[in-house]
């Protein structure tokens, strides 16, 4: 057992001194990511045509019911719930079911009448602050077409509605409080992914891969020299992002850096597991590098990072569910945004060890079948 280990760390080793030794290699895994996370985190923005919403309504008049209908014929907006209580919003939001809740409290409809302004809350999820932000824009629309009519009908000039907003995890509606965060993920795959496609690849155009053969490795021991550094290096990476993150965009981090990293961890499972497959199958590094782009833009497309998920076709969503970018986005934004426990994030990181599983037995057969 001990030689073993002994093999693995001397291979670890000498992945680690291959990349790190090329000025080019060292400026390509620590510069993109850097540049990547300030593009985005100053330019990206974002579209809504699908806002799930639920609605407590304390006050079921006619006019509350005439309210809700504009929001329901709306287009926009889907009804997703209708609550009985304030302690269901709390549980809806947090588990994305919903990105806003409408709360309409009693004498609604005897404020209106009487000729006083009547106020309505809205409590929105601000993880995503784009979305957020426009769907409260649309909310306000919503809202000015309510008034007119309701102004036109009772022959009224005051407004009689308005609404009080309230975001949580994101309170002033930042967009980079949920991008940058989100590239903490995405950029970390990117990388390692690429990384770890090309280490074999290279190898074999070097012509180091003959002599990695005749050594006493096993396929095994070689997935494993080749999966820890590019491991170690997309939590390096992943470290300078979230640096930026606090110290540059002053973003708050409110949860745990265990679970964080226990989050990455299992994520670079998976991205190593992918991009091992596709060094197995790879002759050359124009292959390797081919083949991870063809990987990753959908991965990226179906995250849910520049698009929400609850706008994609529901086929697209149910895609979604095998794409590991998507499981990690969730759970580095909940851990750092919302301070998610360990049983918040069950429902992310058994997904990804799941497809950890998958993809690195994948990749041990291959190699198995390569070195055979």
């Amino acid at each position: 057992m001990l030689d073993v280990l002994l093999r693995i760390l001397a291979l670890i080793r000498k992945e680690l001194l291959a990349v790190l030794k090329d000025p080019r290699s060292r400026l390509s895994l620590f510069a993109p990511p850097l540049v990547q996370c300030f593009i985005f985190g100053y330019a990206a923005t974002y579209d809504l045509n699908n806002v799930p919403y639920a609605v407590l309504d304390r006050d079921r008049s006619i006019a509350s019911q005439q309210l809700l209908a504009k929001f329901d014929g709306s287009g926009v907006f889907r009804r997703s719930a209708d609550l009985q209580n304030q302690r269901d919003i709390r549980g809806l939001i947090e588990d994305h079911s919903v990105l806003l809740v409408i709360q309409i409290e009693r004498e609604f409809e005897r404020e209106l009448l009487a000729g006083r302004p009547a106020s309505i809350q809205l409590i929105s999820d601000g993880r995503n602050s784009n979305t957020a932000a426009t769907a409260s824009g649309y909310v306000n629309s919503i809202i000015d077409s309510f008034n007119s009519d309701w102004r036109a009908a009772h022959s009224m000039t005051a407004m009689p509605v308005k609404v009080v907003s309230r975001s949580w995890f994101n309170p002033n509606f930042e967009s980079r409080w949920h991008m940058v965060p989100g590239m903490i993920a995405s950029l970390t795959m990117l990388q390692t992914m690429m990384l770890t496609a090309l280490s074999v690849a290279r190898e074999r155009e070097q012509g180091t891969f003959d002599q990695l053969l005749v050594t006493p490795y096993t396929a095994t021991e070689i997935m494993v020299g080749k999966a820890v550094p590019s491991m170690l290096i997309g939590l390096v990476q992943a470290s300078l992002v979230l640096l930026v993150a606090q110290l540059w965009f002053r973003i708050p981090f409110a949860g745990s850096y265990a679970l964080l990293y226990l989050g990455l961890s299992t994520f670079l499972l998976a991205a190593v597991g992918i991009g091992l497959l596709i060094s197995a199958v790879s002759a050359t590094m124009q292959q390797a590098m081919l083949y991870s782009f063809i990987v990753l833009m959908p991965f990226m497309l179906l995250s849910g990072l520049t698009t929400p998920v609850r706008n994609m076709p529901d086929s697209l969503q149910i895609v979604t569910l095998i794409n590991p970018l998507r499981h990690a986005i969730s759970l580095v934004e909940r851990v750092y945004l919302e301070a998610a426990t360990l049983p918040m994030l069950s429902q992310y990181l058994v997904p990804l060890l799941m497809i950890g599983i998958v993809t690195l037995s994948g990749a041990a057969l291959m190699f198995r079948y390569r070195l055979s």
